[in-house]
């Protein structure tokens, strides 16, 4: 161990204390406020009664013969002990319908819990009580101006980092803290639950092992519930907040101040933390829910070649899904709400994307609303609520993924308070559904499905049903799908002029078997080629004619084109912070106030499918290229003139400005070096392609970003 590290631990020791203080102003240890001395009437009664919180005692030090042939704690609120009172059961967890008499006690500390709701506050004396002769062998009165401890609440966590949110967080007891609908996306390298000293979180803290007693890094939560405890002696009384803190990286995703007039029940394990139902810590995925011993849904829906079985169940006023998909383990699967009754609109649709995250080993459900067939841009498109401003009203329930098939249970309201981004669910009648299957991107959020793996069919649903059960085969004995050979790479050196339009990325032959990146279904299509790579020189001007789509009002068809040092674009829903991670060398420019915008957008073109996507069905390109017809909307092309600097870095990318993943890769060489190629250039753009076009042409520097 380090020196540093033994100072730091030294340190924290010094600062927190390593011994169990109490209460502060109160003698050590604390159990609550005193009740008093039980009075001994027969049978060797002793003991201190305390006052935990507002339904449980404390009896320190409890003695008891054991003789007393019907003997048991005794409550009540008349003048003295009487057969008009209440049994409190100890030991609390028994068998059977009657209590246990009590049995003999040495100098135990014993945790008694009023029965049935009933308080302190409306009790007058505690008694060791024989029910069969209506004997007191000892008692100890209330005082009925008793103040007993209670739970404090406290503000929600702050909101800094990873989407860390919560409800307000409760102090159950000097060592339990209960946090509800507790969010965070697990993608913090060393995250733990962090306490400590001073006005803000710092290095100088100890971890807080969650609610499954893990001291494992955090895994992430979506609206769960839980309970956490302090280590060892360590109480609410020792600290002045708690935090969500990445050790590696010393950085502060939120936290909580602890206020110093604490006044909340002590920690004598009356506050018990049961794990998940779904915990099994001897498993290996025991970090993330599974769904073994949980009983069938009553009703049960295949989907898309039966590779997608979607489970529910109403209960209330919420509906529980399951999804069950065989996809791999970069996939998602989603479902829920038409966007129109009658037929699978994606355009208004309200549906739930349910994926594991490979790389936080942690399970998903996410509430998404489309407002158009296009990559999310944090404005439209297909995109999680939080992202358009709303919530996601989804709560994870459990998750598990064996031999290829991902298992995800949510659930969420039938009606919920957006009225915009959510669609309700009747509590009685049918509705349309959409469910698809498709890659992930690089956010983890849903990319764009192949056609074939969507519903193309109008399918309803009454989610009051009971008894819709139609799926019939297992999900583990399908066959695993067949190898798809890729199309080979397209390549362009030589050529200075480039006509730059969208179409279709290929399926499983073109872009993302291509590049190893997922796609949104479209691509840069660069002199009628498919993502090919293009060779440019240093110190050669070349001239991008660009036909992206220009109206910012439709997402789907707003393609502005820009050269970038990033594989995978999307500048313009980046962060101010990002942005300056990237490099721009074409295609971006800056107004007055320093904000980004695109150059080079021109009229919308698109190389269309004729009839269907029939990339499953051609081996090679150029066939696949004769079932496409180019569609253009009314407009001019824009121009994008780049002088290639010298500095320019060897490998660079074409990109879209507002969406990810829609490029590949421009190879920088020295001069001469295309020349010393003669021969393997492609033909050049056709003279005749050039001549319809209005150019609107556009002057940018050779390197735009500052």
């Amino acid at each position: 161990m380090s020196l540093a590290v033994v100072f730091t631990l030294l340190t924290t020791l010094l600062h927190l204390g390593t011994g169990y203080r109490g209460k502060p102003g109160s003698e050590n240890p604390y159990y609550g406020r005193l009740i008093g001395q039980l009075q001994e009437y027969a049978h060797g009664i002793k003991g201190t009664v305390y006052a935990v919180d507002e339904s449980t005692m404390f009896v320190k030090g409890f003695s008891y013969d054991g003789t007393g042939p019907d003997a048991f704690f005794w409550v009540g609120n008349t003048a003295r002990p009487s057969p008009d009172g209440y049994i409190v059961p100890y030991p609390e967890d028994y068998i059977g319908r009657e209590p246990p008499i009590l049995n003999a006690y040495n100098k135990t500390d014993v945790i008694l819990r009023l029965p049935n709701g009933k308080r302190i506050r409306d009790m007058r004396w505690l008694s060791v009580w024989c029910r069969r002769f209506t004997v007191n062998f000892g008692d100890v009165f209330i005082p009925s101006n008793l103040e007993v401890p209670k739970a404090r609440v406290l503000p929600e966590f702050r909101r800094l980092a990873h989407g860390l949110r919560s409800g307000n967080i409760t102090v159950l007891d000097a060592k339990t803290f209960y946090i509800p609908n507790l969010h965070y996306d697990g993608a913090g390298p060393d995250a733990y639950f962090w306490v400590g000293n001073g006005t803000e979180p710092t290095p100088l803290g100890i971890k807080v092992a969650n609610e499954m007693g893990s001291l494992e890094p955090l895994r992430g939560y979506q609206g769960e519930d839980i309970e956490i405890q302090l280590p060892g002696n360590l109480t609410v009384y020792d600290i002045d907040w708690l935090a969500v803190w990445c050790v590696q990286y010393r950085h502060n995703f939120g936290h909580v101040n602890i206020p110093k007039d604490l006044d909340v029940p002590p920690a004598l394990g009356q506050t018990k933390i049961t794990p998940p139902w779904w915990y099994n810590p001897t498993s290996s995925t025991a970090s993330s829910p599974t769904t073994e011993g949980v009983p069938a849904y009553t009703n049960c829906r295949e989907m898309l070649d039966e590779r997608l079985q979607v489970m529910w169940e109403k209960q209330g006023d919420y509906i529980e899904i399951q999804l069950a998909g065989r996809i791999r383990e970069d996939q998602y699967l989603s479902f829920g709400i038409s966007g129109e009754y009658g037929r699978p609109a994606m355009v208004g649709a309200d549906v739930v994307v349910a994926f594991y995250d490979i790389d936080q080993k942690t399970f998903h459900a996410v509430d998404y609303y489309i407002t158009a067939s296009a990559q999310c841009d944090g404005k439209n498109g297909v995109c999680p609520d939080e992202r358009l401003g709303g919530r996601n009203d989804v709560t994870l329930i459990s998750g598990e993924r064996k031999n290829g098939v991902t298992m995800i249970k949510y659930r969420r309201p039938l009606q919920t308070n957006e009225p915009i981004n959510d669609r309700p669910i009747p509590s009685e009648g049918e509705v349309s559904i959409i469910a698809a299957i498709g890659p992930l991107n690089s956010r983890k959020e849903a990319n764009a499905h192949d056609f074939r793996d969507r519903t193309l069919d109008d399918i309803r649903i009454d989610f009051s049903s009971r008894n819709d059960h139609s799926c019939v085969n297992s999900l583990f004995n399908l066959p695993d799908e067949d190898a798809i050979t890729p199309w080979k790479p397209e390549i362009i050196i030589g050529e200075t002029s480039f006509s730059v339009r969208i179409g279709p990325t290929g399926g499983k032959r073109g872009y993302t078997p291509i590049t190893g990146h997922p796609s949104w279904g479209i691509a840069w299509w660069i002199n009628d080629k498919l993502i090919p790579e293009i060779y440019v020189e240093r110190g050669q001007t070349y001239t991008f004619v660009v036909e992206g789509g220009n109206d910012p009002t439709k997402p789907a068809h707003y393609h502005p084109f820009y050269i970038t040092d990033s594989s995978e674009g999307g500048f313009g829903q980046k962060s101010e912070k990002d942005q300056r991670q990237q490099r721009v060398f074409a295609g971006v420019s800056y107004d007055s106030e320093g904000y980004p915008y695109p150059t080079a957008a021109g009229r919308y073109c698109e190389w269309a499918h004729k009839t269907v996507d029939k990339s499953l069905d051609t081996p090679t390109f150029s066939e696949f290229f004769q079932t496409l017809r180019l569609m253009c909307d009314e407009g001019d092309a824009a121009y994008l003139n780049w002088t290639v600097a010298q500095e320019t870095p060897d490998l660079i990318y074409y990109q879209c400005y507002t969406h990810k993943n829609l490029g590949w890769k421009i190879n920088v060489v020295e001069p001469g070096y295309i020349a010393s190629r003669n021969g393997t250039a492609t033909s050049s753009l056709p003279l005749n392609t050039l001549s319809v076009l209005l150019p609107v042409v556009i002057s940018t520097q050779t390197l735009l970003y500052r």
